[in-house]
């Protein structure tokens, strides 16, 4: 049997797995966009008995004997589908030794810890939640110690799941690296800035007008509407089943229509990857195999470095006074634009603006490498989130709700991605440097032509993200490894502007 023979038949196996998947995904869709409260333990249920069949088709001897031969031996294939290989390869060394038993029992104690989240943090109770958080932690390290092959630490291993070659080395000179900046250029925004007014960002706007401006948005990013849908979820997320059926969700809420604008930004940027990507990537299973922080790269790069710049307010004000009834008609776009990148320390990630976000984020790599490593129980991370808070952004925490509680990422077993963001932070503001050489970015913008960054993007970042590690990405774009010089110095300016220090 040729290798392309082996290939075809690994791919028909292929098939039918990834169908299975995408019915686990559509019921976790389900149970977080529209499922009562009273259903979302059910629709758990449902995932991990599906998941089942899931695993009976990944732990196949068959398709495990084609992975590993065509791993071996990839003579005859093109370079996409050797990626595929190597991609399948690598998930099948993570996952060969974990029994059937053992999967069952982590799909249900990760379904479970969802609905347990959503409890607790609806009512600000974090002992709802403790036990669902200590039985992931536990069964990601059984998982990692069932590998034959493991990093440093099970926090190493979780890093380098999420972006290949990461690890905690990495990582903590990266963050040091943006503490020594940030903090204090966030203290002397606080103590030295001109005061910004921002009295009317909390005027209420109606529900239905905030969707209509959502869909306006993710048109301007240049999405394909017939291959999109839009809905609501208690923490927003972008998830899809192929380039032509793309799921955008977003949260309103009646007094903060301008949190929306960059809520639909942020989502419609990672929707754009999906719809992007090249069609032989899809043909041969290899699409969607691009690591967290390269999808939070382009999501970030919409929110902010487009969405936040003083060239989108000017775009897209008109509509916003529209679309708000009038709320916002005597609000100049300066104004508009100087309140939307309104500086300050803040409780909540997602509210959090560009300057101080990436604290945020510190808090979060440092508790989850502390507690999956073992360093501290589950029972301290609401003090130390707390503590943590004080020390980086000067600000007392009231609660678990608004504390340890507001994330959605510790009720699955996906520890290592929240530094993904930040990561994402930097490659943006590297990429546009690169993007501003071929042609003048925010004269687009101002002009409404968004098309011409979603092809740019298209050509030189979809294009290669799935077949590529994160270091191979930036370098092929940029042509240098990651620089965190550019971003720090993209927020030094932006904000010593702004506030006139």
């Amino acid at each position: 049997m040729t290798n392309q023979q082996k290939l075809k038949k690994l791919y028909a196996l292929l098939d039918e797995i990834e169908a299975y998947a995408r019915c686990v995904e559509k019921v976790g869709f389900d149970m977080e966009c529209c499922a009562p409260e009273e259903g979302i333990e059910r629709a758990g249920e449902d995932m991990a008995v599906v998941g089942k069949r899931l695993f009976k088709l990944t732990h196949a001897k068959t398709f495990e004997k084609l992975v590993c031969e065509l791993h071996a031996d990839g003579e005859g294939l093109t370079d996409v589908q050797k990626k595929t290989v190597e991609h399948l390869y690598d998930d099948h060394a993570k996952v060969k030794n974990i029994s059937a038993e053992l999967d069952y029992e982590m799909d249900l104690a990760s379904n479970k810890a969802y609905g347990d989240w959503l409890k607790a943090k609806k009512q600000n109770d974090f002992s709802l939640f403790r036990g669902s958080l200590e039985a992931l932690i536990r069964y990601t390290r059984m998982a990692v110690e069932l590998r034959d092959e493991k990093k440093a630490t099970v926090y190493d291993t979780c890093l380098d799941d999420i972006e290949k070659g990461g690890s905690i080395v990495q990582l903590d000179a990266f963050f040091d690296a943006l503490r020594a900046r940030v903090v204090p250029l966030l203290r002397r925004v606080v103590t030295e800035g001109k005061p910004i007014r921002e009295d009317f960002m909390t005027r209420p706007v109606p529900i239905p007008q905030q969707e209509a401006m959502s869909r306006y948005l993710l048109e301007l990013e240049g999405l394909r509407p017939s291959a999109l849908v839009l809905m609501t979820t208690e923490h927003p997320f972008t998830t899809n089943f192929g380039r032509n059926d793309v799921r955008v969700t977003t949260h309103y809420h009646e007094d903060s229509f301008i949190s929306n604008v960059f809520t639909t930004l942020h989502e419609g940027g990672h929707a754009l990857f999906m719809q992007n990507e090249p069609q032989v990537f899809f043909d041969e299973h290899c699409a969607d195999s691009m690591s967290n922080a390269m999808h939070e790269t382009i999501s970030r790069f919409y929110e902010n470095l487009i969405g936040r710049s003083e060239a989108f307010i000017g775009l897209v004000a008109p509509q916003i006074r529209a679309l708000s009834g009038g709320v916002f008609d005597d609000i100049t776009d300066r104004e508009l634009y100087e309140a939307v990148n309104v500086a300050r320390p803040s409780l909540i990630r997602t509210e959090a603006d560009e300057l101080s976000y990436c604290l945020h984020i510190m808090v979060r790599y440092e508790l989850e490498k502390a507690f999956i490593n073992g360093e501290i129980t589950v029972d301290e991370v609401p003090g130390l989130w707390k503590e943590k808070y004080r020390e980086y952004l000067g600000i007392e925490v009231p609660d678990d709700t608004r504390g340890c509680l507001q994330d959605v990422h510790w009720s699955g077993i996906s520890f290592g991605y929240f530094p993904s963001y930040a990561l994402g932070n930097a490659y943006g503001v590297q990429i546009l440097r690169t993007m501003e050489k071929d042609f003048d970015v925010f004269a687009a913008v101002r002009a409404g032509e968004l098309t011409k960054i979603r092809d740019w993007l298209t050509e030189h970042v979809f294009s290669i993200a799935s077949v590529s590690t994160p270091d191979e990405w930036i370098r092929a774009i940029t042509g240098e490894g990651l620089e965190p010089h550019y971003y720090l110095d993209y927020l030094e300016e932006k904000y010593t502007k702004l506030y006139e220090l």
